[in-house]
């Protein structure tokens, strides 16, 4: 008996460097590009172990719960860390890295979340980045949510290790993940004695017996259905063309905030200005009263399969998240939401303008 998901043949290392070539020109980026087996917090933690090193200074910049995340390595692998905490509302500037570097001129490593999916910001890498570049730092960027909703441009921006995965955005799986790594980075992680070695978090085994060996035999037997499901979605973008993509992600999210100002009842965007919000996910206030979660669990009654979802952890009092990534990048998935909360809000008595706000988000669609 066969089975199309179990009775494969082998995956070869041409194949396999084949992904990782396909992902480095989604990237614009002539770095190496090494495809990680496991979800994007591997090449995430593995970055940041491989490169900080004992008496790194590090600027971890937090706009969500993941820069969060990114601090706790730092002082793991003992690094002195300084913490640039963001309101979530907002974005990081460029003139906040810079008074950092001001008041610390030591700092050698700045960490940085994308777009925030959780909270629903997205930060200004490429500005962020010159001042990174003007001081020489290690540039360490999280792109998980923002690759294939808006522009990831290691390369131009100076990143010198960006972490993207495939599950949200992309349209792809969760079970597998890709590090952009320049040289600079390279160089950092052979320096450091406290890299990972002979490790599932190692980068410099993937580089030593697979990249310097000309990606002619695999480290171990690849993931071998994640890594043809990353290649699908992957061509799938260069099909559709990814500025295509990008684009249907903007305008999901340009209908959401404004369908959900002109649904009125209280709701309005979580991040305050348009600009700092991101594509992929569009975050909203609920009413004064009206816990988040509640009206999640009443919205999505009607329809489970709706991208609805509370804040997490005390965010879930207060916030809604509207996850309007890969397949729910639709117009269809604008309007069930926003009937789904309109609904949800007038069953709790509040005014609300379900033929408006829909109105509003079809003409906010470009």
């Amino acid at each position: 008996m066969t089975h199309p998901f179990l009775d494969l043949a082998p995956l070869s290392a041409a194949r396999f460097a084949s992904v990782e070539d396909r992902v480095a020109r989604l990237l614009d980026t002539r770095q190496d590009v090494v495809i990680m087996q496991g979800e994007a917090l591997l090449p995430l933690e593995g970055a940041i172990r491989g490169t900080a090193a004992p008496g790194t200074t590090a600027l971890n910049v937090i706009t969500g719960p993941y820069g969060q995340t990114f601090g706790d390595w730092l002082r793991d692998c003992g690094a002195t860390v300084i913490d640039l905490a963001v309101p979530f509302h907002t974005a990081a500037t460029a003139g906040q890295i810079r008074a950092a570097f001001t008041e610390h001129p030591e700092i050698g490593f700045v960490s940085l979340v994308h777009a925030e999916a959780a909270t629903g910001n997205t930060n200004p890498v490429a500005e962020i980045g010159e001042v990174v570049r003007e001081h020489d730092a290690l540039f360490y960027l999280d792109a998980v949510a923002s690759v294939g909703a808006e522009p990831v441009l290691p390369d131009a921006w100076g990143v010198d290790l960006c972490v993207i995965g495939a599950q949200k955005a992309m349209g792809g799986p969760a079970g597998i993940s890709a590090v952009s790594v320049s040289e600079r980075a390279w160089a950092r992680m052979a320096a450091n004695p406290k890299a990972p070695r002979r490790s599932y978090l190692s980068l410099l085994d993937w580089k030593e017996r697979w990249l310097d060996g000309g990606r002619k035999a695999l480290p171990h037997a690849p993931a071998q259905l994640e890594m043809l499901a990353l290649e699908a979605c992957v061509e799938r973008i260069e099909a559709d063309g990814l500025d295509t993509v990008m684009a249907r992600h903007a305008s999901a999210a340009a209908a959401t905030r404004a369908g959900a100002v002109a649904l009125g009842a209280g709701l309005e965007p979580y991040v305050h200005e348009a600009r700092e919000a991101a594509p992929v996910a569009t975050t909203l206030r609920t009413p004064a009263g009206v816990v988040a979660s509640e009206l999640v669990e009443r919205a999505l009654a009607s329809d489970p399969a709706l991208p609805l979802a509370a804040g997490g952890g005390a965010l879930a009092k207060e916030m809604i998240r509207v996850n309007h990534y890969g397949a729910d990048a639709t117009p269809g998935a604008v309007r069930g939401s926003l009937t789904a909360l309109g609904a949800a809000l007038a069953e709790r008595g509040l005014d609300v303008d379900l033929t408006g706000a829909l109105r509003a988000g079809e003409q906010a669609w470009r």
